[in-house]
This record gives C-alpha cells, sequence and structure tokens, in this order.
C-alpha cells in the first residue's frame, strides 16, 4: 500500500505531509489500526472508523490501494460516495460533537457487513453546482466513478438535482422540491411533541422556538418549527410571533448579542422555557443567558434537538435524542437496495427519536 497526499493550500493542516501516522496521532490510535480502517478490516469498530475516514476527509487525506492484477474476475466492489454539506473550518472551531460522525458510524458498520466501500468528503455549503471548486475536485464525482451518494446535511436544490441525474441517492435529510430522493430522517413532530408535552406537564404556560440562519435553508430547522407550530394549536397555547427568533424574515437578528439581548427581553415578558432547533442553539443560548445574569432551568428552562455530547462546561441539556447510528446504517442499506434495482420507488424513512432528561429543564418557580 502506498499513501497518496491531497493538500489544499495547506490550509487543512499546519504539517507538510499528512499521512496515516499523522491520522493515528492526532487520534491517540496506531498506525496499524489506521491502515484497517482504510482496508475495512472486521475487527475495527465502526465508531473509529467513522473517526478515521471523518479526520481524514477533514484533512484532505486520500488513502490508495496498490493491487497486483486481478487473476479472477471476481465482482468489483461497490463503492459510495459520502457528501457532507458543511463548513470544515466552523465545524471543526464549534467545539460541539457533529453528528455526522455518528452517522457515518453506522453506515461504515452496513458497509464493513456487506463489503462496499466509502468515500467521505466535504462540501462546501455555500456552492450551487457540480463545476463549483469543492465538487469540481472529486474525479469520481465528475466521471460517475461511485455506484451510488450517500447526502449528509441539507445541501442546495440545484446540487441535489444534478448528483441524482447522474447516480442513486439517498439523503439524511429531507430535501425540499427535489422529487425522486430516497430519504432517512428522524421524526421531528415526534420529537418536538415530545419535548412540549414535558414543558407543560412542568407547568410552562409560554414557551419559544430558538434557531439560527444558516447557508443552505435548514429543513430540519424548519420542520421542527412546524411541529412546535402546530402543538402550540393543539396544546391551545398561544401562537406569538415575537416568542420567534430567527425564523422567517421579521424575526431575523444582525448579531448574536442583539438576538440574545431580545430573548432576554422576552423572557422579562413572561416566556418561561425556549425549544431550541438544534443542541449546539441551545448551549450557546444558555453560555449568553447566563451572562446576562439568567439562570438556567431556575429562570428559564432551556431544550435542544439532537443528543450530541455535551460541552465540559455547561450543564446536561435536556434533549431530544436522535438515533443517529440508526440512521447511517438504514440509509446504507437503502442504498445497497438501490444499487442493485435503480428505479425502484423513492422511499421516505423516518426514525423514531428518544428524550434525554437533562439539568436545563424545571417547574416554574
Amino acid at each position: 500500500m502506498s499513501d497518496k497526499t491531497q493538500h489544499d493550500g495547506g490550509a487543512a493542516s499546519p504539517v507538510s505531509r499528512i499521512n496515516q501516522q499523522f491520522i493515528a496521532d492526532h487520534l491517540g490510535v496506531s498506525r496499524t489500526t489506521v491502515s484497517r480502517c482504510f482496508t475495512n478490516h472486521a475487527g475495527i469498530s465502526p465508531v473509529t472508523r467513522a473517526r478515521v475516514f471523518d479526520l481524514a476527509s477533514q484533512l484532505g487525506y486520500r488513502h490508495m490501494e496498490m493491487r497486483a492484477p486481478r487473476k479472477s474476475r471476481a465482482p468489483v466492489a461497490a463503492t459510495v460516495g459520502v457528501l457532507i454539506c458543511t463548513d470544515v473550518d466552523q465545524c471543526l472551531s464549534s467545539g460541539y460533537e457533529s453528528p455526522s460522525v455518528e452517522l457515518y458510524s453506522g453506515l461504515s458498520e452496513f458497509a464493513q457487513l456487506n463489503k462496499f466501500k466509502l468515500d467521505l468528503s466535504y462540501v462546501s455549503p455555500t456552492e450551487r453546482s457540480l463545476d463549483d471548486a469543492s465538487y469540481a475536485k472529486l474525479g469520481p464525482l465528475q466521471k460517475r466513478g461511485w455506484d451510488g451518494v450517500i447526502l449528509i446535511y441539507p445541501f442546495p436544490r440545484s446540487v441535489v438535482e444534478e448528483i441524482a441525474m447522474r447516480f442513486p441517492v439517498v439523503s439524511m435529510n429531507e430535501q425540499f422540491g427535489v422529487e425522486g430522493i430516497n430519504c432517512v430522517d428522524v421524526d421531528h413532530y415526534a420529537g418536538i411533541w415530545m419535548m412540549m408535552d414535558r414543558l407543560r406537564e412542568l407547568g410552562h404556560a409560554r414557551i419559544g422556538f430558538y434557531t439560527r440562519r444558516y447557508a443552505v435553508e435548514a429543513e430540519w430547522s424548519l420542520r421542527r418549527f412546524g411541529a412546535y407550530m402546530q402543538k402550540l394549536v393543539r396544546l391551545r397555547m398561544p401562537v406569538l410571533p415575537g416568542d420567534i427568533v430567527n425564523n422567517y424574515p421579521g424575526s431575523i437578528f444582525a448579531s448574536r448579542d442583539e438576538e440574545l439581548d431580545y430573548i432576554a427581553a422576552r423572557i422579562a415578558d413572561g416566556v418561561t422555557a425556549w425549544v431550541c432547533a438544534a443542541d449546539h442553539q441551545a448551549y450557546d443560548l444558555i453560555a449568553g443567558l447566563e451572562k446576562r445574569g439568567i439562570r438556567v432551568p431556575r429562570d428559564v428552562s432551556v431544550t435542544g434537538f439532537d443528543g450530541i455530547r455535551k460541552p465540559d462546561w455547561a450543564p446536561l441539556l435536556t434533549t431530544v435524542s436522535v438515533p443517529f447510528w440508526e440512521m447511517g446504517y438504514t440509509a446504507g442499506r437503502r442504498l445497497h437496495d438501490m444499487i442493485k434495482k435503480r428505479f425502484g420507488s423513492p422511499q421516505h424513512v423516518l426514525v423514531a427519536p428518544g428524550m434525554r432528561e437533562g439539568e436545563t429543564t424545571g417547574p416554574i418557580h
């Protein structure tokens, strides 16, 4: 075997050469472990394999195997492209666990058991065409060298349509407006309704909704907001536009401080709980409120959605727990079926979430 380095302008790493030893040192595993991840060795856990592949992709590393000519006509293993649409630098600097690692862990488990290969790459959320930079450098994408594609996180509609013209596709998020796309997603409605029922049990009668704006329209956030609105109506609670932050043009703020000051004012006005569209939003909200002297959960309750590992400084978040591993495994199975039967009817699979009780919710004092 030999290593091939891809290094875009030196921005991905401070060293001049990215190789398997560098990846091993960074993750605290052996060089042999890293090598076995790339050869799909059965003795490597899916979690370790996912961590290795995720870091390798972030660093721009590509593994190549040098093989002797085939002596038989054994079928060639399928290769699946896995595209993650996110800003890598922001992902690395956020300080929060990325759900993509667990999604990829479940996917790699299925791939290992069914003997197909995964090729993971990050692409920019600001790009709208396969001719743009982060897509253009992916040879198998341009030359149709993959047997299928898994999409993680929302993608621009134009990109999804182009990819779907070339490959069987399974998206790990609902893609609005794109017909015929297979999706595996969490049941957003079930999660939000479960959380709001819990807040009502604790006595909260005025619950706000908080999210953020992203480079690609966050369909998952819109779905969770839709669930929030429907649950308010079902619970006969008032629908107050002022208690909704960053979900439509009239509620979008220019800076984080501005939105936090606004949320603090809504709490003073009577909001006793905030449902956040994602865990990382909730943790940032808690930190911002505490800087303003607002204590969680004594003064206000805060909930999240995802179930990622908490930062060291933070209390354990009360959140909707997403079964990411199961979603990844299910997406692999669905794409495997599509590769064998290219033109089957598209399916939308919703995986049921759970709820994790934490330290950020409580009864009204």
